[in-house]
């Protein structure tokens, strides 16, 4: 795709939503379990995505349900994150609830202080900070031969780059949100607001759901919709690195380079015994243009329109997701 001066093209031949060529036949299910299968192999080394390495600075902390455990996650008085069970050993007080003061976590229940290290029963868990998000390592709950680090997709530089991180909970579990992000083919019916006049110009992948050693990849040309007739055209390539995580990289047009993370975490069962998953989603934007750094230092002022962009993708999106949960659960996914 050609440079231009500005990001912008006006569509020549538009068409009304229910005009668009129908993308039914090319969505294979099969194709799309395969892609599922694929990536649920993949390792993770029992990394669970927390939230958002923004939530850590001064005496910030993360609190989440992951699996039905209780976690929190704070940095310790050397400035290293830190974290582990979020119940306080001595009579079981919510450790989310509890303040930070310099690098100590202070139970306010009766005022048992965690640094970070093992004590009063309190025992550590693996925690990493990837500079946008954090994640920490639950052995008993992933299974899994334990990594020690994360698997982290490439992304740009953050110091160059604008980030936000976007979370949403559905009733759903972590593969039926891997699979909403492998179906790209439902972009523009799902979400006539946003995008147009997408193709899926390569999906590969064996059908039959073989297990392999390389990610799938599903090629995509889509336009963003600006305002009317003006979109944005891109070419994005989507890949499962890892169980619970999807990443769309942008490699032609505007942003090249951009990723969009989504990241699927089990939180637990609500009262009526139905699984809930969090969607963590972190957007690494940047761009050549000599306006990006303006944007960079406008960060504070746009991330909460990058979230609402976001928030306004996954209704969509995690309708979609608890759907195929609830049909899964009940014996009445096609297939």
């Amino acid at each position: 795709m050609s440079r231009r001066r500005l990001p912008l093209t006006l569509r020549r031949r538009a068409v009304p939503w229910e005009g668009q060529r129908p993308t039914w036949r090319e969505a294979r299910p099969a194709l799309i379990a395969g892609a599922l299968k694929r990536a649920r192999a993949r390792p993770s080394g029992n990394w669970y995505v927390v939230g958002a390495s923004r939530a850590l600075r001064g005496d910030g902390k993360l609190a989440r349900t992951v699996a039905g455990q209780e976690i929190v996650v704070w940095r310790g008085p050397d400035g290293r994150p830190v974290g582990g069970p979020g119940v306080c050993p001595h009579l079981g007080a919510p450790l989310r609830d509890s303040p930070v003061r310099c690098g100590t976590l202070v139970c306010h229940w009766h005022g048992l202080a965690l640094d970070g290290n093992p004590y009063a029963g309190w025992s550590p868990l693996p925690v990493h900070d990837d500079g946008v998000l954090v994640w920490a390592r639950l052995d008993a709950v992933g299974g899994e031969e334990p990594l020690d680090a994360p698997v982290v997709p490439p992304r740009p530089e953050p110091a160059r780059a604008l980030t936000a991180v976007y979370t949403g909970v559905g009733v759903c579990e972590p593969e039926d949100v891997v699979a909403n992000r492998l179906d790209p083919w439902h972009g523009a019916w799902l979400h006539p607001y946003a995008f147009v006049d997408l193709t899926v110009v390569d999906a590969p992948g064996d059908p039959a759901g073989a297990v392999d050693g390389g990610p799938d990849a599903l090629t995509v040309d889509v336009s963003f919709k600006v305002a009317g007739r003006i979109v944005v055209p891109v070419r994005a390539v989507f890949t499962a690195p890892g169980p619970r995580t999807v990443v769309m990289r942008v490699c032609e047009g505007e942003g090249a380079g951009s990723v969009v993370e989504t990241h699927a975490t089990p939180l637990g069962a609500d009262r009526a015994g139905r699984p809930r998953t969090a969607v963590i989603e972190a957007v690494v934007a940047v761009s050549a243009r000599p306006g990006f750094a303006a944007a960079r230092r406008a960060a504070p002022l746009l991330r909460p329109l990058v979230r609402a962009t976001a928030g306004r993708l996954w209704r969509d999106d995690l309708a979609y997701a608890e759907r195929r949960w609830l049909l899964r659960s009940t014996g009445r996914f096609p297939g």
